[in-house]
Parts: structure tokens; C-alpha cells; sequence
């Protein structure tokens, strides 16, 4: 057996030296994390692969934030509140919405350009679920701008130490002495980590520990999210004991560019805001306005929910989003990526329509957190697509969660920077492999992968019946046994951690949806079809380790 299983077995003597802070992930919520933190911490970053492989990376649209006069907290608010589909936080969503205009002033004054008009005010865009205009962007491109700035100021940082190709496995845990009672509390104490460049396990010890490893796509068969999304931190906070919420709230972001390929590359939420249609392909018929009357500004659950309606009801491959009756110049100063992506794809947006299907996109449930991104395992963190923090509900208001990467990565800086960690002299022991082989088969985690991720495609969807649900985890579990016995007997490599991983989240996501007997926002069942009248968030216990 791997050392995540003998995690009880720590020494009081000699301590190696422990990093402050351990950050696993580096997107804006693990780099501006490290940032808020750097002046006064020693920090360490891994990153799975390189530094630009995350999912901020390639986020388009924007960050949503109070920045006009025609806007107002109290109307961000009620937008989140009605796209999250009565399943928000409103404690929460105020806090995150009313740091956005700090938020957005700490991001301009790490060098982030976004766009601006001709009297240098900034540019404000519409997405849907957004009454007014309150979008921020670089462009078409923001997550690569507001990276490209992140990274190089990370790098320039003399307290900041960067690990890509670094993958972390589990996290240390072990039950210390707390109180005057004398009992025992479970504690974070880093990570075993993978390395790439030696194919070994390191260990990384650290005073406090964050998670901003993204979401889930790639639990699915079609995503817009990079190949890094494959649930990593909420996987490993559920098997050391941290609870869990909403998992069953996938969101289908409902353009997803049709085209062998045109891999993960979407059509941002930006185009509709623009004036772009959604047509069915031969009759031209525009159907969104059949399905809401917010027509193509309805949140992104509806859109999804109708695209995928339409596409089976007439038997189609992709519907068309339409933006041709802009002029051109219009379109390729407000999309000149998507513009230029189409392009090399052979489709000229500026005079036809571009083929778009729905995909998995982002993940609204995860780790729970409180405002400080303080997890139910002292120290430990989670912030970014990884936690739930409440803010998204049943379905996320478009270009909300980069504001809520920057608003939790301040705010769990701020509470490592007000803890005393007293649990800082204990001793971890390194990763064993004293009984564990190299693999004889690798070709078993090929497989599995591939059938874990059609399992999901086909029965937790957009629309998913009980009996659907009911055969996914049948087959999830007899996958959770096979590569469960594969990764007891031989050494952990990139895709076995990572298919660990998409398989313990696989299960968090049917068991959640199995557990919400109604409909709501992003989780359509056509068993339950109605609302509850007091619904609450789905929340499951962690699968704490025996520590004793």
C-alpha cells in the first residue's frame, strides 16, 4: 500500500523545514493567493504541468463587477441570486460582489490592461443573466491576459517558489491534541506529490495549505475545460475528511465550437451579449425566444437546456450561433481570438454562422468553505472552482467566478496571515513504495478512463432520469474497485493519479444528483421535474481515513 494510508505514523524530532504556505494549482486563485501572501510568507506553488495549463488560462468573456454608475451591489446580487436558482448564499454573494470594485483595482494595479473606450473609461460588456453592462475584458481573451500578468509577476517574486510538473496525490493528515479538553482534531499538514521530471513521490510539508486545483470537466466526454481539469483537490479534501456540497451542479456551457478539431475551444458567453442568435442549421429558425423570453441572454442552464432540447428532438449534431449581421469590423475588434480561431478551422464568423453544442464547462459545487476559504480540516484552504463557497447556487451567473477566484484568494491570505499554526514542529513521513510494483498493464487505465467519462456523458447530462443515475453508479463503483485495487499494488503514475481522482469525483456528482428528488437550475431530472419550495444545498460528509 501507498503512505496515504500510513499518514498516522509522524514523530515529534528533528522537523524537516516546512513551507509556509503549500498552494496547489496555478490559476488567478492559486497565483493572486501567492501574490496576497509572498510579502510575508515563504510560498510554494505546484502546478500539474506548466504554469499556463489551468482553466483561467482560457477564460473569454470577463470578470463581473460593480464599476458604473448604472450598476448597483444590490442588482449583482439579485442577478447571481436569481441565475443560481434560489440555491445561492446571500450572505456570501454580498460579501464576494460588494470586494469587486477593490477586487478589479488590485488586478489593474498588477499591470491588467482591460479594454477601455475612447475616453479611457473601461469598457463594460453584457453576458447572460446580467441585467446591465458590468462585464470587465481584455477583448475576447481576459484569462490569458489576466494570467499572462499574473505568472510574470509570480515569477518575479523572491519568496515564491514554483514546481510545474509537480501533481499532488494526497494530502498529509494526522489527529494532533486541541484544547483543554485534550481531544483530538485532524490537521492538514501539505502533500505527497508526484514529480514528472523524476517519476518519484515527493513530500511538501507546510504550515498551511490551499487548494485551487479548478474543476471537473474531464470527468466528462466533451469539455471546454484543459486536460488538467480532472477534480484533483476536491477529490483528495473528500478522502481526507473535508464535506463536500452541490457536486450534482454541472454547468454546460451551451457553445462549445462543433469541429473534430476544435478541441475545448467555446464561443464566448460575449458573443450572444453582442447580438449573437442561435439558429437551427437549415430552416434558420431562431428558437431560443420559443424557450424564454430572455431569448439568448437567459442564464447559461437554460441555453444549454434548449440547445440539447432541439438538438434531439430533431435529430442534429449542432445548432448554429449567429453573429454574421454585425458588421465585420465590429466583430473582429470584439472577437479577434474567436475570430481568428475560426479561421484556421475554415469558418468565417463575419459571414456565416459557427457550429456550437452544449459541453461540460464548470463545476459549482466542491470543497465547502466559509469567506476565508477555510475548509472543515484546519489547515487547509480551497478557493476557486475547486471550493463552494455558495456564491454560484444551481447554476453559476456567468463571469462571477473569476471574481470570486480574486475576492477568496485575498480572503484565505488574510486569514493565514492572522493564524498562529501551533502544529508546525510535526515530523511526516516520506511516501513508501516498499510494497507496491511497477504496473504490468497500463492499458487497464486507458480503458477505465474511457469508459468512466462515456458513463458520465451518456447518464449524468444535462437531463438526467433516477434510472440513468442509478446504472452510472452501479458502473462507477465497479470502476472505483478495479482501479482502487490497481492503485494498491502498483506505483502511482500521472494517469492513474489523475483517474483516481475523475473516479472519486464521478461518484460525488451521482450521488449527488441522486440525492435532489426535484429540478433546479443546472440538474434537470425528468423524474422530478418541479421545484422544492425549501430547497437546501446537497452536502456530503468526507470519507475521513482511520488516523488512530
Amino acid at each position: 500500500m501507498h503512505s496515504a494510508e500510513l499518514s498516522s505514523s509522524f514523530s515529534l524530532e528533528s522537523p524537516p523545514t516546512a513551507w509556509d504556505v503549500l498552494i496547489i494549482g496555478t490559476g488567478l486563485a492559486g497565483l493572486a493567493a501567492a501574490l496576497s501572501l509572498a510579502n510575508t510568507k515563504r510560498v510554494a506553488i505546484l502546478s500539474k504541468r506548466q504554469l499556463e495549463a489551468g482553466a483561467s488560462n482560457y477564460a473569454q468573456g470577463g470578470i463581473a463587477a460593480v464599476m458604473s454608475s448604472e450598476d448597483s451591489f444590490d442588482q449583482h446580487v439579485e442577478d447571481t441570486i436569481i441565475a443560481g436558482a434560489g440555491l445561492c448564499d446571500r450572505e456570501v454573494t454580498e460579501f464576494i460582489v460588494s470586494q469587486s470594485p477593490n477586487a478589479m483595482k488590485w488586478l489593474i494595479e498588477q499591470g491588467v490592461e482591460f479594454t477601455r473606450q475612447q475616453d479611457d473609461s473601461l469598457h463594460l460588456t453584457q453576458e447572460g443573466g446580467h441585467s446591465v453592462r458590468r462585464i470587465l475584458h481584455v477583448a475576447d481573451a481576459t484569462g490569458n491576459a489576466v494570467q499572462k500578468k499574473m505568472i510574470e509577476r509570480v515569477k518575479a517574486h523572491p519568496n515564491i517558489f514554483i514546481f510545474e510538473h509537480h501533481l499532488a496525490i494526497d494530502l498529509i493528515t494526522h489527529r494532533h491534541v486541541k484544547g483543554p479538553a485534550q481531544s483530538e482534531q485532524a490537521a492538514c499538514y501539505g502533500a505527497y506529490v508526484w514529480n514528472e521530471h523524476s517519476h518519484r513521490v515527493e513530500t511538501f510539508q507546510a504550515h498551511a495549505t490551499i487548494l485551487a486545483t479548478g474543476g471537473t470537466g474531464k470527468v466528462y466526454l466533451y469539455t471546454t475545460n484543459p486536460d488538467t481539469a480532472t477534480g484533483d483537490g476536491i477529490a483528495m479534501a473528500w478522502r481526507a475528511g473535508c464535506r463536500v456540497a452541490n457536486m450534482e451542479f454541472i454547468q454546460f456551457h451551451p457553445t462549445c465550437l462543433y469541429h473534430p478539431h476544435a478541441k475545448s475551444f467555446l464561443i464566448s458567453e460575449a458573443v450572444r451579449g453582442e447580438g449573437g442568435v442561435l439558429r437551427i442549421p437549415g430552416t434558420g429558425h431562431r428558437f431560443m425566444t420559443d424557450h424564454d423570453l430572455r431569448g439568448e441572454l437567459a442564464p447559461r442552464d437554460v441555453v444549454a437546456r434548449s440547445i440539447d432540447f432541439e438538438m434531439k428532438k430533431r435529430g442534429l449534431d449542432f445548432v448554429h450561433l449567429d453573429i454574421s449581421h454585425q458588421p465585420a469590423s465590429f466583430i473582429k475588434e470584439h472577437f479577434p481570438n474567436i475570430y481568428q480561431r475560426c479561421l484556421e478551422f475554415g469558418m468565417d464568423m463575419t459571414t456565416s454562422p459557427l457550429p456550437v453544442v452544449p459541453a461540460a464547462h464548470y463545476t459549482c459545487g466542491g470543497i465547502m468553505t466559509n469567506l476565508s476559504g477555510e475548509t472543515n480540516l484546519p489547515g487547509l484552504y480551497a478557493i476557486g472552482e475547486t471550493a463552494y463557497t455558495g456564491l454560484h447556487g444551481a447554476n453559476r451567473l456567468a463571469s462571477n467566478s473569476l471574481l470570486e477566484c480574486v475576492v477568496l484568494a485575498q480572503s484565505s491570505a488574510q486569514s493565514i496571515q492572522d493564524r498562529t499554526y501551533a502544529h508546525t514542529d510535526i515530523k511526516v513521513p516520506d511516501w513508501d513504495e516498499s510494497r507496491v510494483t511497477d504496473a504490468d498493464e497500463e492499458v487497464v487505465i486507458a480503458h477505465n478512463w474511457e469508459e468512466l467519462r462515456r458513463c458520465m456523458w451518456n447518464y449524468v447530462g444535462i437531463a438526467r432520469t433516477t434510472k440513468r443515475l442509478e446504472r452510472a453508479k452501479h458502473r462507477i463503483d465497479l470502476l472505483r474497485d478495479e482501479i482502487f485495487e490497481f492503485y494498491s499494488h502498483f506505483r502511482v503514475s500521472y494517469d492513474l493519479i489523475e483517474l483516481r481522482n475523475l473516479v472519486d469525483v464521478a461518484d460525488l456528482i451521482v450521488r449527488s444528483a441522486l440525492l435532489r428528488k426535484e429540478s433546479r437550475g443546472l440538474h434537470y431530472s425528468p423524474d422530478y421535474p418541479d421545484k422544492l419550495a425549501a430547497p437546501t444545498p446537497t452536502i456530503i460528509e468526507g470519507f475521513a481515513p482511520d488516523l488512530s
